[in-house]
């Protein structure tokens, strides 16, 4: 699973032909969750509130990138980085 970015101990991760909606994956810690790239919500697992903010600031911003690499993941072609949270 490519890691597509990573800040303050927050894994960014997509699969390759992953199920829909359009999602992608966090690990902070021994959290995990998945968040849909349309609403910003988890879909599955859970977070802190404070990494869920963060990754949720991150992803709006990220948002048509984000959207991008789930079409590449689908194709079965590498997700391109994405810069982290500043």
């Amino acid at each position: 699973m490519p890691t597509i970015s990573m800040f303050y101990g927050i894994l960014i991760q997509m699969f390759f032909d992953d199920h829909a909606p359009p999602h992608f994956h966090v690990r902070y810690a021994e959290h995990r969750a998945q968040i849909n790239i349309q609403t910003l919500q988890p879909i599955e697992g859970n977070l802190p509130p404070r990494a869920l903010a963060l990754v949720q600031e991150w992803a709006k911003e990220h948002q048509t990138e984000l959207q991008e690499n789930w079409t590449l993941c689908a194709q079965m072609q590498s997700p391109k980085k994405i810069a982290p949270l500043s």
